[in-house]
């Protein structure tokens, strides 16, 4: 069996190297002897018959009415595999663009797919910039990336991806950063994340190969390349302040 990754809008939704999360996954489950591929999905022409996984990346806010647009013609498809629990990971306009709407500055609005809980509102500061550190709720991993948006999140108190330990999130006060509903995860990290963050990429990939009545087990070429990750995460943590052994896990809303 092959394991299809299909990546929506890469054309337009590629900021920061997001779309590429999908080669992330791929290559990773390769390493394990599994056989997968990506698909650039920018229209609904370009819909493989069987999708393991999907990555939206982020935009520029010139290109939101056009992939937003192209999303709708996949509405049905993203509530279904939200729905079975195919692993979705959104960041950045991409997520916002599944949320319930976005609220530019001037006061106008955009209406979001509404497969996320929230929506995301100008940021009373302004843009926010910098290095993002994030214990992901329930496990407390930490997460690591870079944030870069001028929007606020508001409405996913309740699901957040984890609490904020450096940087701002969805900001606004909530401490929180992303949102999370079944398999589907929306998150400001960039980096691509599940570069940054393999254990992140590995929980997906089991879910996957789960759904697909297969095992993932990381080969050996993924634990030499994860050692090269965990050098960059503690640079990252320690440019951060941020102690690099995590809290207790905990079932809270934190």
């Amino acid at each position: 069996m092959t394991l299809t990754i299909a990546t929506l809008l890469p054309s337009l939704q590629n900021t920061n190297g997001d779309a590429e999360n999908a080669a992330v996954l791929a290559r990773r489950a390769a390493w394990a002897g599994l056989d997968a591929r990506v698909v650039a999905v920018e229209s609904r022409d370009d819909l493989p018959d069987r999708v393991d996984a999907v990555v939206i990346g982020s935009g520029t806010d010139a290109a939101l009415d056009a992939a937003r647009s192209r999303l709708l013609d996949l509405h049905d498809e993203l509530r279904r595999w939200g729905t079975e629990g195919v692993p979705i990971l959104a960041v950045g306009t991409g997520w916002e663009l599944l949320s319930w709407g976005i609220e530019l500055p001037d006061g106008t609005n955009i209406e979001g797919l509404g497969i996320l809980p929230g929506r995301a509102v100008p940021h009373r500061e302004g843009r926010i910039t910098g290095d993002l550190v994030v214990a992901e709720r329930g496990t407390r991993e930490l997460l690591v990336g870079f944030e870069n948006h001028a929007r606020a999140y508001l409405g996913a108190e309740g699901s957040p991806l984890g609490r904020v330990r450096s940087g701002q999130g969805n900001a606004q006060g909530s401490s929180q950063e992303g949102v999370v509903m079944g398999e589907v995860i929306g998150t400001h990290l960039h980096g691509p994340v599940l570069a940054k963050n393999p254990v992140l990429a590995d929980r997906m990939l089991q879910t996957i190969a789960a759904r697909a009545g297969l095992v993932y087990s990381p080969g050996d070429q993924t634990r030499v390349v994860d050692g090269y990750a965990d050098d960059a995460r503690r640079a990252h943590l320690a440019a951060a302040g941020v102690e690099t052994v995590a809290a207790t896990p905990t079932t809270d809303g934190a």
